[in-house]
């Protein structure tokens, strides 16, 4: 999509069935989920596209809490995957349930050849896409140099050419994530700057509401300092949607993770839940150890449990 203007391709691509997919794409990204899934509905009679549209619906369906939606498509899917066993199509198919797995945070779901990298069978079109879900495995793991290291590789196949891309937006958050959790945290920045100012001039607000729980505070501190106007934005999608796909991991994973704590309640819960200690917490929150106390107890209050030993579980 061009730089300067990404709905411009709408104009300039040739036939409905790409069109459509671009349409959703720019939906998604810009938070309207439920143009996502009416560019899906829209795609009904015509398989091939039907298929490429799930990859945003499916996305589209978990963030607008639509279980009947999300099951509609998961189960078209695995019939596109049994009926074209070795094709391209089935090779989507697999990828749009890749996606799903890695995106809820569900690694008893991914399949076998995305954590061993087996990418023989992906079309070679969609091989920087499947890096990007694998780097996402990492993440679910928790092998954060892996991770950086396979979402850098594939930056460098993307061509410069081809504009804005979907899978180049969220490989750069990917790196600020790893960063993040590697405690590199200029070159987290860095990162997340850099997709921003790719994305909020054009109101792609969703890959910064998706990663916000992720990022310690980066997300809102890089709003509040380059991008005021966004905040609200980012944040409030954020609280509609974080619930929704807790509830979905949830769901495949039998664990108890809640979606009742604020943000910023988020990022301390978890510094807290991984032993940081809570001199290191006051002073990246610029509170007293007293102050975080009393927010520690307040969140073990909401959670009916008496002390960090318990935390871990409700969190990710």
């Amino acid at each position: 999509m061009p730089h300067d203007n990404p709905d411009a391709i709408l104009d300039t691509v040739s036939g409905e069935r790409l069109r459509l997919q671009y349409e959703s794409e720019l939906a998604y990204l810009r938070g309207d989920f439920k143009r996502t899934m009416c560019c899906f509905d829209r795609t009904e009679g015509d398989e091939a596209a039907r298929l490429r549209a799930s990859l945003m619906a499916v996305a589209a369906a978990i963030s607008l809490g639509d279980y009947r939606a999300y099951t509609e498509i998961d189960s078209y899917l695995k019939r596109c995957i049994e009926a074209n066993q070795g094709s391209d199509m089935s090779a989507i198919g697999e990828l749009a349930l890749a996606s799903v797995a890695v995106s809820i945070t569900a690694p008893n779901m991914v399949p076998d050849w995305l954590k061993e990298g087996d990418f023989s069978a992906i079309p070679i079109l969609a091989k920087p896409h499947t890096l990007y879900l694998r780097s996402k495995y990492f993440l679910c793991v928790g092998r954060y140099e892996a991770m950086l290291a396979v979402a850098q590789t594939a930056l460098t196949l993307s061509a410069p050419e081809q504009g804005i891309t979907f899978t180049g937006i969220y490989l750069r958050v990917i790196c600020a994530i790893a960063c993040h959790h590697l405690e590199r945290e200029d070159a987290a920045v860095r990162w997340l700057l850099e997709a921003m100012r790719i994305c909020l001039p054009h109101g792609f607000i969703t890959p910064f509401a998706e990663a916000a729980a992720l990022l310690g505070g980066l997300v809102e501190r890089c709003l509040e300092r380059e991008f005021p106007d966004y905040y609200d934005a980012v944040i409030g999608q954020w609280k509609r949607t974080f619930k929704n796909w807790v509830a979905f991991h949830n769901e495949f994973t039998k664990d108890h993770i809640t979606f009742i704590l604020s943000l910023r309640e988020c990022h301390i819960a978890i510094l807290v839940a991984h032993r940081v200690p809570y001199a290191k917490i006051a002073k990246q929150y610029n509170i007293s150890v007293g102050r975080l106390k009393n927010i520690m107890l307040e969140i073990y209050e909401k959670l009916c449990i008496s002390g960090r030993n318990e935390l871990a579980k409700y969190i990710m």
